[in-house]
Formats: C-alpha cells, structure tokens, sequence
C-alpha cells in the first residue's frame, strides 16, 4: 500500500471516529433533555421485567429509568420464579431512596412481609389475602406475615353478601384502612378495592360510549316502570315506553332477568350516573312502512287501549296506534264522552281515514258506522228513485186503457 492510500484511509477512518462522536453527543444531548419519570407513593404501572437478579427483579419504567421490586414477591409456594425477562407486570411505586425507585406488587400472604404492610397502608396499595372465618360484625382476614386483619361487614364486597359462608378461605384484595400497634390492630376493606376497579372501568367504558350507540347488555332487574339493564360496569334504564313499539302492559311479557339484550343508548349522564337506554328504537319502525301496511280507506281490527275527552285511541298492532275522534263515534247521535259507545280492550272494525307519517298520527272512523251510512245512502237512492213519477208513457194497463177509450170514441 503506498503513502496516498494509508492517508486516505487514515482520512476515512478519522471521519468516522467524529461520525460517531457526533452521534454519541447528539443521543447524550437528546437524553439531556428527557425529564426524569416521577411517580407518586401508590402510584399504579405497567411495565417490563428488564432483568432478574437472585435478589431483585429490575423493571423497565422507559426514559433510561429503571425500579425494582424484591424477588420474593414473584416467587410460588415453592420457591420458584412465576416471572421471566421481558413479562409485563403490574406494580405498585413505594419509596425512592438515592434516585432508586423501589416497587411492589399487590403484597401477599406469607412470603411479602409485614414490613410492606405500613407502606402499604400510608400509600393505599391493596394487599392479598385469606377469608379465615367470620366474627362478630365482620371477617377475620389472614394477611402478610401471618398477621390477621378485620373487615366490616360494610366493606366486603359492593354489596352486602346474601352467604358469608361463600366467603370463608376465599383469596381477596383489601386496602388497610387502620394501621396501629406496630400490626396487632388492622382494619381492611375489601369494597374500596372494588370501588377503585370500577372507577377504573367507568372512565374506560366513558371513552367509548355515545349517545344513539348500540349496545349489548343483560338485564338485572325489573321493575313497574321499567327493565334495568348492565353493560359491563354501569346499569341503564329502559322505561316502559321504550320496551317495544307496542303498548306495554307487563314488562315481564317482553323481558326476564338474565335475558341478553340489544339496546340504543337514548342518555348518558355520568356525573349523576343515570344512563338511559331503548329497547324498541334497536327494532326496526313500524311507522317506516305504515302508509303500505295501513293505507287510506283500508279496513283493519283494532283494540281500545285508551279513552280520553276527545275520543279513543286504537292500537292497530305492531306498535301502530291511531285515533277515533268522538265526532266519529256517535253515528251522527251527539255524545258527550266516549266511554258512551266503546270501552277499554273493546275489539273494533276502523276504517283509515288519513295519514300523518311525519308526526305518528292515524286518523280512524268506525267500519261498521261507515258501512251503515253507505247503505242508508243506497236505500234513500233507491226509495226516492221508486217513488219518483214518470212522465213517460205510463204502465202496460194505462196504455190499454187509453186504446180502449180511443175505440169507444
């Protein structure tokens, strides 16, 4: 190799040593700038296992940032690891000591120790444990360390358990409400963990939901004025009037407890937590098709399902009702209220007089009082017309009559 190409391979190799010093300060310039990751006592994460040593496992908390947690909280029954490299997971920030972030998992029984249970107390990280039996005004809860806690009967669950016996040696999450005497005195609720979980899914579910959305859901309960329905963390209200298309008269003829339903969310007011939902609108509109399915002049059976001052309302099915002004009740005769010729669930002939798709309204009159007044019309034709004189020629007789007279003549 000759002098001009060990210079110019000196000249590269030198470019490349400041490529690299550039880039080198340009990465520690970036990472000069990234604030550093703060976190509050009790602070929930989710995060990566970056490493396992035989004493901690080291989390990934991102921006060059690293937290550990003690190895013994990820260890089974029988002393081995329940975690590798690289597994999420879900802890709890404790303390920070000399810029290192110490987490926790949800502390358990036996092996967590019951120097976690003040720092879990103080930062309101829950912590597991064991249903031993119930006592007076509560349960008697197994906790970390072999120490025992107490749980009111107010603070097991949601709502008040219909079977405590349900409950013994089940494994529950509890957040230390009181914490004295160095653990002799602790005082757990189990509720506030749960209410902590629902708040969770409310604003999750708050993201997605919007009003006019269909959504599924099962009913809960049922009620005179209407059906209950859940759908995930929340419970709506379908009132009766939005059950079906059809007038409603027992709900329990159109739903059960347990059943799975289709619902349009009508309402959504999270600060009261009042949600509203239809059943009927997720159907399809009787009223779409009404002007073919109940055109003008056509006869139909319907039923009274309502009397008021200025006539009665008759339900033509399908969730398609229509009304009997009084005007056409009375077969002419004046009266003064419906209740004179019809009554309630009373089955009747109506004729479709006019339409009004836009507002939902039918106008009807009595087949029956029609079909009389037509055929009252016809005889009056035929009467008038029977009695009529004729100008013509006169009958057979009177035309012999007349030749006779001529003949005389």
């Amino acid at each position: 190799m000759d002098q001009n190409d060990e210079r110019l391979e000196e000249e590269e190799n030198e470019a490349t040593d400041e490529t690299a010093e550039e880039e080198s300060f340009a990465e520690l310039l970036q990472e000069s700038f990234v604030k550093p990751v703060r976190f509050s006592p009790g602070q929930k994460v989710k995060t990566k296992v970056a490493k396992i040593s035989s004493e901690w496992i080291f989390l990934d908390l991102g921006a060059k940032s690293e937290g550990y947690l003690d190895r013994k909280e990820v260890l089974d029954d029988e002393g081995n690891l329940t975690i590798q490299e690289g597994d999420a997971i879900e802890a709890y920030f404790l303390s920070s000591d000399n810029n290192e972030l110490r987490f926790t998992t949800r502390i358990s029984g036996g092996e967590a120790g019951r120097h976690f249970l003040e720092d879990a107390w103080q930062n309101g990280i829950p912590v597991e444990g064991i249903v031993e039996r119930e006592i007076k005004g509560g349960f008697e809860i197994r906790i970390a360390g072999g120490l025992r806690g107490f749980c009111p009967y107010s603070q097991m669950g949601l709502h008040r358990s219909a079977s405590s016996e349900d409950l013994a040696g089940k494994h529950l999450f509890f957040k230390i409400t009181q914490y004295a005497e160095k653990g002799r005195n602790i005082v757990l609720s189990n509720r506030a963990v749960l209410e902590e979980e629902l708040r969770r899914q409310k604003a999750e579910l708050r993201k997605s939901l919007q009003e006019g959305m269909k959504v599924r859901g099962t009913v809960s309960s049922i009620q005179g004025f209407g059906a209950f329905v859940n759908i995930g963390c929340v419970d709506g209200l379908i009132p009766i009037s939005e059950i079906s298309w059809d007038r409603v008269e027992d709900i329990h003829g159109y739903l059960e407890v347990g059943q799975e339903v289709e619902v349009v969310i009508v309402s959504l007011d999270w600060e009261k937590e009042r949600f509203s939902f239809s059943l009927k609108r997720a159907l399809p509109d009787p009223w779409e098709n009404v002007e073919k399915d109940f055109p003008e002049g056509s006869i139909h059976k319907g039923t009274i399902v309502r009397l008021a001052n200025f006539g009665a309302f008759v339900s033509l099915g399908s969730g398609v009702d229509g009304l009997l002004h009084i005007s056409r009740l009375g077969a002419q005769k004046r009266i003064s209220h419906p209740r004179e010729v019809v009554s309630n669930g009373q089955v009747v002939e109506v004729k479709i007089d006019s339409i009004d798709k836009e507002n939902k309204r039918l106008s009807l009159s009595m087949a029956a009082s029609e079909q009389t007044e037509e055929k009252k019309r016809r005889e009056e034709d035929v009467s008038q017309y029977m009695g009529r004189k004729s100008e013509s020629m006169g009958t057979f007789a009177d035309l012999l009559r007349k030749a006779e007279g001529t003949k005389k003549k």
